[in-house]
């Protein structure tokens, strides 16, 4: 059995949406820091995303927990045109709309569907899984990251995942044995 503690990187303050651009975290409440740092198991090992708001956030935490080289495909939903653009903004409104209401195969213009980031940041945590069997994993990483493996432990739809909160520095456990469960969601120690 394998425990994974998914971490949401520190906030950009970004009011848009942010895949792959690499802003940096906001990470000045060091106090928040040290509380996910507390909560978070010592004898785990911890991977982030390689965009530096979610490898910042696990330097900020790590602590003397073993750190696994940065995993690109733990990065965030891939937005391509809609990158860094609010939702008004966007020109094909019914495209958008159908990307949020309907996740799966909808993609945005030279981005990713959803069901692309959830094979893609599946494979990854399988490889971390297979790695480090029986072990704890810190994840820093992204709300769609979290979302997607959510998913997988819960098999809801995607649009009801949609409608989880993932705060910045939120935890979210899931247990993987011959099963996937999900322990406390988006939760702020």
């Amino acid at each position: 059995m394998s425990r994974l503690f998914l971490v949401r990187h520190g906030p950009t303050h970004a009011k848009s949406m942010v895949g792959w651009s690499d802003l940096p975290a906001d990470l000045s409440d060091k106090e928040a820091l040290a509380r996910l740092d507390a909560y978070l198991p010592r004898d785990a090992v911890v991977v982030s995303s390689d965009l530096q708001r979610a490898a910042h956030t696990a330097d900020a935490i790590q602590g003397d927990r073993q750190r696994l080289a940065h995993d690109p495909d733990l990065r965030e939903m891939h937005f391509g045109d809609w990158e860094l653009k609010a939702a008004k903004e966007v020109e094909d409104q019914e495209r958008l709309y159908a990307f949020w209401d309907s996740p799966g195969d909808v993609t945005p213009p030279n981005g990713e569907s959803w069901n692309q980031v959830v094979a893609r940041t599946s494979a990854a945590v399988d490889r971390l899984i297979e790695t480090h069997p029986k072990q704890d994993i810190v994840i820093v990483c992204h709300f769609g990251v979290i979302l997607a493996q959510l998913q997988r432990a819960t098999g809801q739809s995607a649009y009801d995942t949609f409608a989880q909160s993932v705060d910045n520095l939120s935890v979210t456990e899931l247990t993987v044995g011959s099963s996937w469960t999900s322990g406390k969601v988006n939760h702020l120690p």
